[in-house]
């Protein structure tokens, strides 16, 4: 295992959990590689030396760092009245937390993306006066008009792009439906946007529409979340702006070689959220390919990684991928951050090659976890009362065998639970929306496994 570490730089490290033994002629390889990244330093805004990779940024007062916060300001933010408030105190609070020398801007979004501030489509440098500035131009900021999310993140991502930053950050606020522009339209801003810049969406109220807020997260590499009560809206944007300004390493990704003959199955996040990777895969030479992770800060990430492989005879051993972290440099090149080894090994030994590694069988029931919940949301929307029981009894289940408390609570706002270890429940007759999008809108946050 090898880490990446240069003074006041984070320093990784890759480490594979997976039982490597097969029956003879078996072919499938599965492991969890956990990354964690710590130990990020200062240099208090000091010029980056020149070998600093392109994605790297060191430092709590570097301003290689940049931020849009888009405001939802259609004309539902005024209903009620309250919700539009909080907005703006949710963005003052945020905006109070941009540390020093990062660039950052304010977007109004409605059917139409509008800079609030600083204007001149560019974003201003955070010192005492600009963030005076800033908070003073959000007072202007009322709701009128529609939703057109697309227009809201191309703008932010033309923000971003005028500024020599590695770090690029969104955070979206929206109350409503997208409404006025087509899927196509907000997928192909998304598309756009991939790659370029992360962004964290949260959605306010129970007007919205999960799956929009959630895949623009997903898209985006971010986090997402519902804030049922506007009244919490500023505690949570503190929290995200506090996270966003703690990442110092950008465009990380995960690169997989294999040897000739064998194939990824499929790549997924799984802790802290699962996310699934597979069809984000960029060629990256002869038989490797990279899978984005976006920015980090000190934290740690668990991947499961499946691979197939040929088949072989008992004694055979062969190195089915090795897992390495790449940060992309200026010149284009690249440098390895860290590597780990997933193996295969084929033998007699029914006892060794049918044991289930402890990390990929707790994994694979936090995913199996979130796909429930989901489908069975969707059972119970659409009627299918007793294919939403089995879904959510499976849930209750899944998530009482793996210790995952939080998303058993929201379940049991969903239904009356009569026996957890069997996953036999009622559904409730009456939940709340807020009850119900909560659990949606969480379905993918997973446990780690029990050290």
């Amino acid at each position: 295992m090898a880490n990446f570490s240069k003074s006041n730089a984070p320093e990784f490290s890759v480490e594979v959990y997976q039982n490597e033994y097969l029956p003879e002629g078996g072919r499938e390889v599965s492991a969890i590689v956990t990354v964690a990244s710590t130990g990020g330093g200062t240099t208090g805004g000091m010029p980056l030396p020149a070998a600093t990779p392109a994605g790297a940024q060191f430092g709590s007062g570097s301003p290689d760092a940049g931020v849009v916060i888009m405001v939802d300001c259609s004309g539902s933010m005024d209903y009620p009245p309250t919700k539009m408030r909080n907005a703006r105190d949710a963005t003052a609070a945020a905006i109070e937390t941009v540390r020093d020398g990062v660039a950052f801007a304010v977007v109004a979004g409605t059917h139409v993306a509008r800079e609030v501030y600083p204007g001149g489509g560019r974003l201003a440098v955070a010192d005492a006066t600009t963030r005076t500035e800033a908070k003073e131009a959000l007072r202007k900021l009322s709701a009128g008009g529609g939703t057109a999310i697309g227009t809201w993140l191309r703008l932010a991502d033309k923000l971003l792009g005028s500024a020599e930053v590695a770090i690029r950050h969104g955070i979206l606020l929206t109350d409503g439906r997208n409404e006025h522009e087509s899927p196509e339209d907000l997928r192909a801003a998304l598309d756009a946007c991939a790659g370029r810049f992360t962004c964290d969406a949260r959605g306010v109220g129970t007007d919205w529409e999960v799956k929009e807020v959630t895949g623009i997260a997903s898209a985006l590499l971010g986090t997402a979340d519902i804030v049922a009560d506007p009244a919490g809206l500023a505690a949570d944007f503190t929290q995200m702006m506090e996270t966003a300004m703690g990442k110092e390493v950008a465009d990380v990704a995960l690169r997989l070689w294999t040897p000739q003959g064998s194939t990824i199955k499929f790549v997924k996040q799984v802790a802290p959220t699962v996310e699934e990777l597979t069809e984000r895969r960029s060629e990256a030479g002869p038989r490797a390919g990279d899978y984005p992770t976006g920015s980090w800060g000190d934290e740690s990430r668990d991947y499961h990684v499946c691979v197939e492989v040929p088949p072989a005879s008992v004694g055979q051993e062969m190195l089915a991928a090795r897992v390495s972290l790449i940060l992309p440099r200026s010149d284009g090149s690249a440098q390895t951050l860290s590597q780990g080894l997933i193996r295969a090994v084929w033998t007699d030994d029914m006892a060794a090659s049918t044991r289930i590694n402890a990390q990929v069988a707790h994994y694979t029931g936090q995913a199996e976890l979130a796909q429930v919940i989901q489908q069975g949301l969707e059972d119970r929307k659409a009627g299918d009362m007793d294919g939403a029981t089995a879904k959510l009894g499976r849930a209750v289940q899944l998530a009482s065998a793996s210790g995952n408390a939080d998303t058993a609570k929201l379940l049991s706002k969903v239904v009356d639970v009569v026996d957890a270890a069997s996953g036999t429940v009622r559904l409730k007759a009456k939940v709340a929306e807020a009850d119900e999008m909560t659990l949606e809108t969480r379905s993918t946050k997973t446990v780690r496994v029990k050290k």
